[in-house]
């Protein structure tokens, strides 16, 4: 029988937030803007109580909002083209999907009226010994502030991320990506899933606003839902460490800000009706917007090898070392926008 999801809420002036056991995610999140508009913004899987669920890598059983990727993406066994490999440092535990932290029930550490922390201890084979994680809404502002901790057993390099996932509203381009300053946008190389893949593979562009397809066509992609169907990945490299998701037809702008110093890139997970197999069904629209040190989602081995991001200049893993905790901060805020 696997162990039932916990729940922690707090709520405070500016909005009330829910964080769950499992994977240690935070969502859903609501937001009270200034003018007194109530928002949600964090996406939250629609299969979470669905009986099916339980079948389903721990991961995706109860997935939602906002969480850490330590190590990010996974070893596998996959087609790459020239230029790339799995040459890299690899280890037991490499092909969990996202990192054991993502696939297991943290432990709650203190809560309070100010605050959620938890824990998740990794397990003795594995190079990262643990993870703390501590939630802090801004007391002053629609807004919370996150702080991800990590001890390491013993050295090595590994890609980390971060994986905040938005709701998207039904209509095409409803909603506006606004990066900031960013050096350039490089496409999947290969198929993110058979069948759904969009963009040209392998591929860079200097704007997120005009993406070549494998139709031919050229394509905004900085304006979501999309209209076709698909599932894949644009990684923004050299990114200044905020991205901001403008609602147009709400009236309000989800900012995303972090260290750029520890997260040189972001991922954009284009969930768009691509994937057809349970759960996913041919109907699960949602956007990730992921701070990354990582070589896409494509593991260890390919992120700590000679890649062609960390060939550009742009660093694909983090260093750890056992006497030293690495600490991270990041900031999930909104604000209102006047409509037109």
């Amino acid at each position: 029988m696997s162990v039932a999801t916990e729940y922690r809420a707090l709520a405070w002036a500016h909005g009330c937030l829910s964080v769950q056991s499992l994977g240690g995610m935070l969502g859903p999140v609501l937001f009270l803007l200034p003018d007194g508009r109530q928002v949600s913004p964090l996406h939250v899987a629609p299969w979470g109580r669905d009986p099916q669920r339980e079948a389903l890598p721990e991961i995706l059983q109860e997935l939602r909002g906002e969480w850490p990727c330590v190590p990010f993406g996974s070893d596998a066994v996959r087609a790459l083209p020239d230029g790339w490999s799995s040459t890299g440092e690899s280890f037991d535990g490499a092909g969990v999907p996202h990192g054991h932290g993502s696939n297991v029930h943290w432990e709650w550490g203190a809560c309070d009226d100010r605050r959620i922390s938890l824990n998740c201890h990794y397990p003795e084979s594995h190079p990262i010994r643990q993870l703390r994680r501590h939630i802090v809404p801004d007391p002053t502002a629609p807004a919370v502030d996150i702080v991800l901790e990590i001890g390491a057993r013993r050295a090595c390099r590994l890609p980390i991320g971060l994986h905040p996932t938005f709701r998207l509203p039904p209509r095409a381009g409803a909603v506006l990506i606004e990066p900031g300053f960013y050096d350039r946008v490089s496409s999947f190389p290969g198929d993110v899933e058979p069948g759904a893949a969009l963009f040209v593979p392998d591929r860079y562009w200097p704007s997120l606003q005009s993406v070549e397809t494998r139709s031919g066509a050229t394509l905004d992609a900085a304006q979501v839902p999309l209209a076709a169907d698909a599932e894949d990945l644009l990684q923004l490299v050299g990114i200044d460490g905020s991205l901001a998701l403008y609602y147009r037809d709400e009236g309000f702008r989800a900012r995303l800000t972090w260290q750029k110093e520890h997260f040189p890139s972001l991922l954009l997970w284009y969930s768009n009706r691509g994937r057809k197999a349970y759960p996913w069904d041919g109907r699960h629209v949602a956007l990730g917007v992921e701070p990354i040190a990582s070589a896409f989602d494509l593991g260890p081995a390919v992120s700590t090898a000679d890649n062609p991001v960390a060939q550009a200049g742009t660093p694909t893993w983090m260093a750890f070392e056992p006497d030293r905790v690495f600490t991270t901060r990041y900031r999930l805020s909104v604000e209102a926008v006047r409509m037109a």
